[in-house]
């Protein structure tokens, strides 16, 4: 049969199983998928063009890996976390179930990504990234684990919400490295960290709620990255019951920096940062420490080495206020099985009584400038209560002159 021009563009239409449409946000192109298709997928994902949506249809999808490069206004999304799942079980090769690179305006929403061998979804060196209604599970949280579930680096105005993580032998969700950035109404169980904000500016934290991980929240800056960290708010948060045995994978668990240095039992964890502030929080039931402070110095005495313009091992301008802070009576039992955990049961014996909510490993920057200033960090402390910190006296752990102290009254707020 011979067809006229018309009609083979019709037929051909009605052929394609992937239907371009033009989209009412803004999209010049929107691409339709369902279940079977994935071959189809990962094609599309390595020839989108910019302004383009992917649409994928309720079900169960199975890739190897899927990665985006170079584009602008892409957006991927399906029907609900609950309805469209991207499975990497089989994956054989890629370090990332979802790779995304160098994309300006990217989204991602409605689905759920699970059982990758590498990070879930990373998205490098991208501006205005939306992570929206995802989740990203391991159902078996230890160390066969990828590291990360929802994982930005380098990368400028992110926005994570209503996001769920679980199983991460990391973070679940992790803000590495850029700028501008927004968690909130995210959920994040089981994993090593909760969420963690590390060498990130101009970050906000609020209405989470991270329980059931190693550690529920951490604010880091690490030595040898491409900028400093500071000025991030974590409030409105529930960070409770944060007790479970750090799963870290070896190459984390038993490096200087790595988060296998995170103690079961933390609520917060703020390291080598600076200008934070933790308030309005209800941090409950993290039965090693709320919150815990602590300088490079804590995890290397060889810090002060790595100083340069992008990392100052001494956090200063701490600002914690009006959080709810409590703690049972004694640690959970995988602290006793780890190293920083043992300086915590430690520091306790030491004390002689519970340990307050609220621990200071006591290395300011008088151990830099060989001074002995009062409270040289500025770190501001309006709470109430009584034995609400402890300062570790962090230098002369393990010494004879070794004396921590319950005396709050330098850190107190003025």
């Amino acid at each position: 049969m011979k067809y006229s021009i018309p009609l083979l563009a019709l037929a051909l239409a009605a052929s394609c199983s992937a239907p371009e449409k033009k989209s009412a946000d803004g999209y010049k192109q929107t691409l339709v998928f369902g279940p079977g298709e994935e071959a189809k997928i990962t094609e599309a994902f390595l020839t989108l063009t910019d302004s383009s949506a992917v649409e994928l249809k309720p079900g169960t999808y199975q890739f190897n890996n899927l990665s985006l490069v170079q584009l602008k206004h892409i957006k991927i999304s399906g029907a609900g976390p609950d309805k469209t799942i991207l499975d990497f079980s089989g994956q054989t090769q890629g370090g990332e179930g979802i790779r995304v690179a160098e994309v300006k305006g990217f989204t991602i929403s409605g689905m759920t990504i699970r059982e990758s061998k590498g990070d879930l979804i990373k998205v490098n060196k991208s501006e205005d990234v939306v992570f929206r209604d995802l989740h990203a599970i391991w159902e078996k949280a230890d160390s066969t684990s990828g590291g990360y579930g929802i994982y930005p680096v380098l990368c400028t105005n992110v926005l994570v919400e209503n996001c769920y993580a679980q199983g991460a032998s990391d973070a679940g969700i992790y803000v590495g490295q850029s700028n501008k950035a927004i968690v909130r109404n995210c959920k994040a169980y089981k994993n090593v960290a909760g969420c963690e904000i590390e060498n990130t500016t101009n970050a906000e934290v609020y209405d989470n709620e991270f329980y059931g991980n190693t550690a529920g929240f951490l604010v880091f800056d690490l030595p040898d990255l491409s900028q400093r960290g500071g000025q991030v708010k974590a409030y409105n948060n529930n960070i409770h019951d944060n007790n479970e045995r750090n799963f870290a994978k070896s190459g984390s668990f038993g490096t200087t920096w790595g988060v296998g240095n995170a103690a079961p039992g933390c609520g917060v964890i703020i390291q080598a940062t600076s200008n934070v502030e933790i308030y309005n929080n209800k941090i409950v039931n993290n039965n090693s420490a709320a919150i815990a402070m602590v300088s490079g110095f804590f995890v290397d005495t060889k810090a002060g080495e790595k100083i340069n313009a992008n990392y100052f091992p001494v956090s200063q301008n701490v600002f914690i206020q009006d959080n709810t802070l409590e703690m049972a009576a004694a640690f959970p039992e995988p602290v006793y099985h780890h190293h920083t955990g043992q300086i915590l049961v430690g520091i306790e014996k030491a004390l002689g009584k519970r340990i307050p909510p609220i621990v200071y490993d006591g290395i300011s920057s008088n151990v830099i400038t060989q001074e002995n200033k009062i409270n040289p960090d500025s770190i501001c402390i309006r709470q109430t209560g009584d034995n609400l910190l402890v300062n570790a006296d962090g230098m002369n752990i393990g010494k004879p002159n070794w004396k921590p102290s319950t005396d709050m009254q330098p850190f107190i707020c003025k």
